[in-house]
Protein backbone atom coordinates (compact mmCIF):
# COMPACT_ATOMS: atom_id res chain seq x y z
CA UNK A 1 0.00 0.00 0.00
CA UNK A 2 1.21 3.05 -1.12
CA UNK A 3 1.22 6.89 0.22
CA UNK A 4 1.89 10.20 -1.81
CA UNK A 5 2.85 13.47 -0.24
CA UNK A 6 3.39 16.66 -2.09
CA UNK A 7 6.40 19.25 -1.58
CA UNK A 8 5.26 22.97 -2.22
CA UNK A 9 6.26 26.29 -2.11
CA UNK A 10 5.57 27.82 1.10
CA UNK A 11 2.72 30.56 1.11
CA UNK A 12 1.83 28.97 -2.18
CA UNK A 13 -1.72 27.87 -1.04
CA UNK A 14 -3.50 28.03 2.16
CA UNK A 15 -6.83 25.76 1.51
CA UNK A 16 -6.98 22.58 -0.25
CA UNK A 17 -8.61 24.07 -2.98
CA UNK A 18 -6.00 26.45 -3.78
CA UNK A 19 -3.41 23.30 -3.14
CA UNK A 20 -4.96 21.62 -6.37
CA UNK A 21 -5.48 24.73 -8.35
CA UNK A 22 -1.88 25.36 -7.99
CA UNK A 23 -0.81 21.90 -8.27
CA UNK A 24 -2.90 21.77 -11.37
CA UNK A 25 -1.18 25.04 -12.61
CA UNK A 26 2.05 23.38 -12.06
CA UNK A 27 1.45 20.43 -15.73
CA UNK A 28 3.89 21.38 -18.32
CA UNK A 29 6.28 23.85 -17.06
CA UNK A 30 10.11 23.19 -16.60
CA UNK A 31 11.33 21.37 -13.26
CA UNK A 32 12.07 24.28 -10.80
CA UNK A 33 16.27 23.43 -9.63
CA UNK A 34 15.03 22.92 -5.55
CA UNK A 35 12.63 20.28 -6.15
CA UNK A 36 15.08 18.56 -8.38
CA UNK A 37 18.00 18.71 -5.84
CA UNK A 38 15.65 17.16 -3.20
CA UNK A 39 14.18 14.54 -5.88
CA UNK A 40 17.53 13.90 -6.48
CA UNK A 41 18.61 13.78 -2.70
CA UNK A 42 15.91 11.61 -2.00
CA UNK A 43 16.87 9.23 -4.98
CA UNK A 44 20.78 8.84 -3.63
CA UNK A 45 19.32 8.00 0.31
CA UNK A 46 16.58 5.52 -1.34
CA UNK A 47 19.28 4.02 -3.12
CA UNK A 48 22.00 3.75 -0.28
CA UNK A 49 19.54 1.48 1.48
CA UNK A 50 18.77 -2.44 0.86
CA UNK A 51 16.07 -3.09 -1.39
CA UNK A 52 13.99 -4.33 1.55
CA UNK A 53 14.12 -0.84 3.17
CA UNK A 54 13.42 1.10 0.23
CA UNK A 55 11.20 3.71 1.22
CA UNK A 56 10.53 5.65 -2.49
CA UNK A 57 7.54 3.89 -4.35
CA UNK A 58 9.16 5.25 -7.71
CA UNK A 59 11.96 7.40 -8.35
CA UNK A 60 11.67 11.07 -6.73
CA UNK A 61 12.97 12.69 -9.87
CA UNK A 62 9.70 11.41 -11.97
CA UNK A 63 7.60 13.34 -9.29
CA UNK A 64 9.17 16.79 -10.19
CA UNK A 65 5.98 18.91 -11.69
CA UNK A 66 7.17 22.55 -12.55
CA UNK A 67 7.92 23.80 -8.48
CA UNK A 68 6.19 20.53 -6.99
CA UNK A 69 7.24 17.06 -6.37
CA UNK A 70 5.06 14.07 -6.07
CA UNK A 71 6.58 11.48 -3.72
CA UNK A 72 5.54 7.89 -3.05
CA UNK A 73 6.05 5.99 -0.21
CA UNK A 74 5.10 2.79 0.81
CA UNK A 75 2.46 2.83 3.79
CA UNK A 76 5.29 1.78 6.33
CA UNK A 77 7.95 4.31 5.40
CA UNK A 78 5.73 7.28 5.70
CA UNK A 79 7.04 8.89 8.65
CA UNK A 80 10.40 8.07 7.42
CA UNK A 81 9.62 10.05 4.41
CA UNK A 82 7.70 12.47 5.63
CA UNK A 83 10.68 13.44 8.25
CA UNK A 84 13.18 13.49 4.77
CA UNK A 85 10.97 15.99 3.57
CA UNK A 86 10.45 18.35 6.17
CA UNK A 87 14.49 18.22 6.48
CA UNK A 88 15.15 18.38 2.98
CA UNK A 89 12.25 21.27 1.90
CA UNK A 90 11.57 23.33 4.95
CA UNK A 91 15.00 25.01 4.86
CA UNK A 92 14.37 25.96 1.11
CA UNK A 93 10.98 27.10 2.13
CA UNK A 94 8.95 23.96 1.01
CA UNK A 95 5.64 23.09 2.79
CA UNK A 96 4.31 19.45 2.91
CA UNK A 97 1.06 18.74 1.56
CA UNK A 98 -1.04 15.14 2.42
CA UNK A 99 -3.50 14.77 0.22
CA UNK A 100 -5.03 11.59 1.94
CA UNK A 101 -5.56 13.94 5.31
CA UNK A 102 -5.80 17.26 3.00
CA UNK A 103 -2.89 18.39 5.86
CA UNK A 104 -0.99 21.52 4.87
CA UNK A 105 2.35 21.69 6.79
CA UNK A 106 3.33 24.93 6.14
CA UNK A 107 6.51 26.67 7.86
CA UNK A 108 5.04 30.40 7.70
CA UNK A 109 4.22 31.42 10.56
CA UNK A 110 5.24 28.52 12.38
CA UNK A 111 7.04 27.18 16.24
CA UNK A 112 9.88 25.17 15.77
CA UNK A 113 8.93 22.26 18.32
CA UNK A 114 8.53 18.92 18.60
CA UNK A 115 5.34 17.57 17.85
CA UNK A 116 3.98 14.31 18.34
CA UNK A 117 0.30 13.49 17.26
CA UNK A 118 -0.86 10.23 18.50
CA UNK A 119 -2.55 9.25 15.36
CA UNK A 120 0.02 10.36 12.74
CA UNK A 121 3.51 10.33 14.37
CA UNK A 122 6.01 13.63 14.22
CA UNK A 123 6.28 16.71 12.94
CA UNK A 124 8.81 19.24 13.18
CA UNK A 125 7.09 22.54 14.00
CA UNK A 126 3.30 23.58 14.71
CA UNK A 127 1.02 26.54 12.98
CA UNK A 128 -2.18 27.69 14.21
CA UNK A 129 -3.87 26.35 10.76
CA UNK A 130 -2.85 22.73 11.98
CA UNK A 131 -3.74 23.01 16.19
CA UNK A 132 -7.09 24.35 14.93
CA UNK A 133 -7.23 21.06 12.62
CA UNK A 134 -5.97 18.45 14.85
CA UNK A 135 -7.62 19.06 17.92
CA UNK A 136 -11.27 18.84 16.84
CA UNK A 137 -10.58 15.29 14.99
CA UNK A 138 -7.97 13.55 17.47
CA UNK A 139 -9.60 10.14 18.22
CA UNK A 140 -7.98 6.79 18.36
CA UNK A 141 -6.52 4.90 18.70
CA UNK A 142 -3.99 7.47 19.52
CA UNK A 143 -6.39 10.84 20.87
CA UNK A 144 -3.42 12.71 21.84
CA UNK A 145 -0.82 15.60 20.89
CA UNK A 146 2.15 16.54 22.41
CA UNK A 147 3.99 19.84 22.14
CA UNK A 148 7.57 19.80 23.64
CA UNK A 149 9.76 22.96 23.34
CA UNK A 150 12.73 21.63 25.77
CA UNK A 151 13.48 19.27 28.10
CA UNK A 152 10.58 18.14 30.09
CA UNK A 153 9.26 21.71 28.99
CA UNK A 154 5.65 20.78 26.81
CA UNK A 155 1.62 20.73 26.48
CA UNK A 156 -0.75 17.80 25.85
CA UNK A 157 -3.89 16.91 25.36
CA UNK A 158 -5.91 13.81 25.05
CA UNK A 159 -9.42 13.66 23.89
CA UNK A 160 -11.77 11.10 25.35
CA UNK A 161 -14.54 9.30 24.14
CA UNK A 162 -17.21 11.26 25.02
CA UNK A 163 -15.23 14.77 23.32
CA UNK A 164 -13.43 16.34 26.51
CA UNK A 165 -9.96 16.94 26.62
CA UNK A 166 -7.44 16.53 29.53
CA UNK A 167 -4.56 19.10 29.46
CA UNK A 168 -1.23 19.63 31.13
CA UNK A 169 1.65 21.59 30.32
CA UNK A 170 4.92 21.25 32.37
CA UNK A 171 7.67 24.19 32.59
CA UNK A 172 10.86 22.36 33.43
CA UNK A 173 10.00 20.60 36.74
CA UNK A 174 8.12 18.45 38.81
CA UNK A 175 6.49 21.45 40.98
CA UNK A 176 5.57 23.81 37.79
CA UNK A 177 3.25 20.88 35.99
CA UNK A 178 -0.09 21.25 35.89
CA UNK A 179 -3.37 19.95 34.55
CA UNK A 180 -7.09 20.97 33.31
CA UNK A 181 -9.63 19.51 31.45
CA UNK A 182 -12.27 21.49 28.61
CA UNK A 183 -14.83 20.24 26.45
CA UNK A 184 -14.81 22.78 23.93
CA UNK A 185 -11.68 21.91 21.14
CA UNK A 186 -11.74 25.91 20.26
CA UNK A 187 -10.09 26.10 23.79
CA UNK A 188 -7.92 23.35 23.50
CA UNK A 189 -6.35 24.72 20.51
CA UNK A 190 -6.24 28.37 21.49
CA UNK A 191 -4.40 27.28 25.06
CA UNK A 192 -1.77 25.14 22.90
CA UNK A 193 -0.91 27.70 20.66
CA UNK A 194 -0.92 30.37 23.15
CA UNK A 195 1.60 28.02 25.30
CA UNK A 196 3.54 27.36 22.21
CA UNK A 197 3.77 31.08 21.05
CA UNK A 198 4.52 31.88 24.89
CA UNK A 199 1.15 33.63 25.19
CA UNK A 200 0.00 32.41 28.67
CA UNK A 201 -3.19 34.71 28.76
CA UNK A 202 -5.81 32.54 27.95
CA UNK A 203 -5.02 30.16 30.61
CA UNK A 204 -7.10 31.90 33.60
CA UNK A 205 -10.29 30.25 31.64
CA UNK A 206 -9.22 26.94 32.91
CA UNK A 207 -9.57 25.81 36.64
CA UNK A 208 -5.58 24.10 36.24
CA UNK A 209 -4.51 21.96 39.28
CA UNK A 210 -1.21 21.45 40.19
CA UNK A 211 -0.07 17.33 39.46
CA UNK A 212 2.41 15.63 42.67
CA UNK A 213 3.91 12.75 41.99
Amino acid sequence: MSYDLVLLPSGAAASPEAVDAYLTAQDGRPAVEAVGEIAAELDKRNAGLPEADAFLGAPAVDGVLGDALFVSTPYDSLGFTRNLLFELGTPRGYAVWDPQLAWLMDPAGSIAAAVTHGGAGEFPYLTRQLVDEWIPELGQPGPYLIVETGDQVYIQTYRHPDGHYDLEYREGSPDKHFAATANDPRIVADLIWGWTTGDRSGFTALDWQKLTF
